[in-house]
């Protein structure tokens, strides 16, 4: 409706980011991204949750958390019908259905389909383990190794036989198990 609407809208398309931040120098399209951003660096969160409190520095972030509290997921799978609260969560669950894989490990150029994924494999390079037990101080490179370790110390069986109701620390001591009622 307007040049500087049209201006503001061509930078999507030019990739320009006039406006940039004076302290990480990170650089937006558009002054409001700019004004959301520096918040980062203020610890200003202006919006509060009304059932939890929990503070954001931006009012779209307050909206996409209230979806926790109303259950809401507006992002649809049309493939598999699954939903989802937020778009990025979407976003990464359609690549398992187009097969997509954007992120490449430099080192050995093998290809995930998301980030954290990517960023869990780094480890096997650099042999970094952030995981450590309480208990035993055995340290984990990723957090279901560690999550499944924790269950020798807990003693929870999470996974429960459908025939029998015997209970199991792994899945694959369940799928073990089930041989015997298929024999």
């Amino acid at each position: 409706s307007s040049k500087s609407t049209l201006n503001t809208h061509m930078r999507i398309h030019t990739g320009e980011k006039p406006f940039a931040c004076d302290v990480c120098e990170k650089r937006f399209s558009v002054k409001s991204s700019l004004n959301t951003h520096m918040k980062i660096h203020t610890g200003e969160k202006p919006f509060a949750c009304d059932v939890c409190l929990k503070r954001f520095s931006d009012k779209s972030d307050l909206n996409r958390h209230m979806r926790i509290h109303t259950g809401e997921k507006p992002f649809a799978c049309d493939v598999c019908e699954q939903r989802f609260s937020n778009k990025s969560s979407f976003n990464r669950h359609m690549r398992i259905h187009t097969g997509q894989k954007p992120f490449t490990c430099d080192v050995c150029l093998k290809r995930f389909s998301d980030k954290s994924s990517l960023n869990t494999h780094m480890r096997i390079h650099t042999g970094q383990k952030p995981f450590t037990c309480d208990v035993c101080l055995k340290r984990f490179s990723d957090k279901s190794s560690f999550n499944r370790h924790m269950r020798i110390h807990t003693g929870q069986k999470p996974f429960t036989c459908d025939v029998c109701e015997k209970r199991f620390s792994h899945k694959s001591n369940l799928n073990r198990h089930m041989k015997i009622h298929t024999r």
